[in-house]
């Protein structure tokens, strides 16, 4: 119950929603067997929370929900190998106060994905202790669940697979049990792949764009320096758990998790991924060393270790709440950003360090950009009336906090690309959002296509990361926008796709 309240405890209400999040409550509006962006399942999350009213509450349910979830997984792990309270406390304690709790803040796929992990490294351990191939059919149906939610599980199955090779357990590769519950998995996923194929594998473009706009800012220093600090506080618990594979008669028949977690790691670096692709590693590790903290201190001046390894990670926590998390305002954080900014939380995807963390600048500015144009969109015929932006964080915020009905503001970027209604209006009116980036004036040939171009406005908050970015108004058109937007589609479709 704390890991799922304390949730909605660190954000302060300053905050916004963030840009990523915006995009997933549309897709409930759209659905469909995969998307640019992400595969279904967010879909079908955002398309509870949109008949539970699309609040706020419900937005930060599902995230907090997983993280519970997680930690209770985590429980399930220490009591298989009968671990007692000092455990199960050490074990909770330690992912409680982790990463988890900024990830659980927001409204993505990697609160499910580090489950899915937890609930797939959980039900092989279950194999192993009891021998039952229902575990086998239980980890396929998870890996099939975490690769409908994300695609990232798919590096836990290319390190776990040569770890198994690598250990006794190879044997398991005999079992028909095994590609029985893999074909069962393959079927689950297949409307996905039939989706990937029928729109020509958009996953691909996205990995590129992804390789070429952010992970070619990721180098395997800082990778390596970010596992560490996801579990700071439980760190000497991590180190118990490999020792322990090694050391502890009850946890060496599961030593097959550390070369997998060294398998993964160097292949996460290998391709440069960023740090948060790994955490779905831990939670599992931080059982096994739990249980082996607890049998080697259980006696003598060992024993006074006990309360410091639990009140290591609160008392680390206590100490970056302020920076690690929005629960102050941008000007606070900037005034305390000295912290902050030697843990590298300052760091963004173009690799630069700016003046709040990448998340907290994406959740600032939507309010008033959705404000902006919906002063502007009331005063015109909203039948004949498209709002284009530049990015999907901006359209989403639109559409979220917009009251303008029958607005649905679309973009060339991401999923909005499929989502233009040009087969349900004539277009006559544009309401263009530009990026900060892009100059003060339209070019030339914008202009050129309607009779009055107006800048009508731009988001003034200087801590928001669409700071500067412009609203026009592209009044009565002169020529079909319809047709030019078809083809500015289609050739966009074809380069990238």
């Amino acid at each position: 119950m704390l890991k799922f309240s304390i949730q909605y405890l660190l954000i302060n209400p300053e905050y916004d929603l963030q840009r990523d999040e915006y995009l997933h409550l549309d897709q409930a509006k759209h659905l469909a067997w995969g998307y640019i962006s992400v595969p279904p399942v967010t879909s079908w999350l955002s398309w509870i929370i949109l008949k539970l009213g699309n609040g706020v509450f419900w937005v930060k349910f599902f995230p907090a929900l997983f993280g519970a979830l997680t930690l209770w997984v985590v429980w399930k792990t220490i009591d298989l190998f009968e671990g007692g309270w000092f455990a199960l406390i050490l074990g909770s304690v330690g992912l409680l106060f982790s990463v988890l709790l900024r990830i659980n803040i927001l409204f993505q796929p990697n609160s499910l994905d580090i489950l899915c992990w937890t609930l797939v490294y959980y039900s092989f351990a279950c194999y192993i202790h009891f021998q039952n191939p229902k575990w086998l059919w239980m980890s396929t149906f998870m890996l099939a669940v975490g690769f409908m939610n994300k695609y990232n599980i798919v590096f836990l199955l290319m390190g776990f697979a040569p770890a198994i090779l690598l250990t006794e357990h190879r044997k398991i590769f005999l079992q028909k049990d095994l590609y029985l519950a893999l074909g069962f998995a393959l079927l689950l996923i297949s409307p996905n792949l039939v989706w990937q194929y029928q729109n020509h594998f958009p996953v691909i473009y996205h990995m590129k764009e992804l390789a070429e706009t952010q992970l070619v800012n990721v180098n395997w220093v800082d990778f390596l320096k970010e596992q560490l600090l996801f579990f700071f506080g439980s760190i000497p618990v991590l180190i118990f758990a490999f020792v322990g594979f090694f050391r502890f008669a009850p946890l060496r028949p599961y030593r097959v998790f550390a070369p997998a977690y060294l398998i993964t790691i160097l292949i996460f670096t290998w391709f440069k991924a960023k740090g948060y692709y790994a955490i779905g590693l831990y939670p599992i590790l931080l059982s096994f060393g739990s249980v082996y903290a607890e049998n080697l201190l259980k006696e003598g001046w060992l024993l006074f270790m006990k309360p410091v390894l639990i009140l290591l990670p609160i008392g680390l926590f206590l100490l970056v709440l302020n920076s690690a998390f929005p629960v102050i305002g941008p000007e606070e954080i900037v005034a305390k950003s000295t912290l902050s900014k030697s843990l590298k939380l300052h760091r963004w995807e173009d690799g630069k360090d700016h003046a709040l963390p990448q998340d907290f600048a994406d959740m600032l500015g939507w309010r008033e950009l959705a404000e902006e144009v919906d002063s502007v969109f009331q005063k015109l015929d909203k039948n004949h009336t498209l709002v284009l932006c530049d990015n999907y964080g901006e359209a989403g915020a639109i559409n979220y906090y917009s009251k303008s009905k029958g607005m649905a503001a679309v973009s060339l970027n991401a999923d909005y690309i499929n989502w233009f209604p040009l087969q349900e209006m004539e277009i006559r009116h544009v309401i263009l959002v530009q990026e900060k980036s892009d100059t003060d004036t339209l070019r030339t040939r914008e202009r050129a296509l309607f009779q009055s171009v107006i800048k009508t406005g731009q988001i003034k908050n200087p801590y928001a990361r669409e700071f500067g970015t412009k609203i026009y108004l592209l009044k009565n058109a002169k020529t079909s926008i319809n047709q030019i937007l078809e083809k500015e589609i289609d050739k966009k479709k074809k380069a990238d796709y």
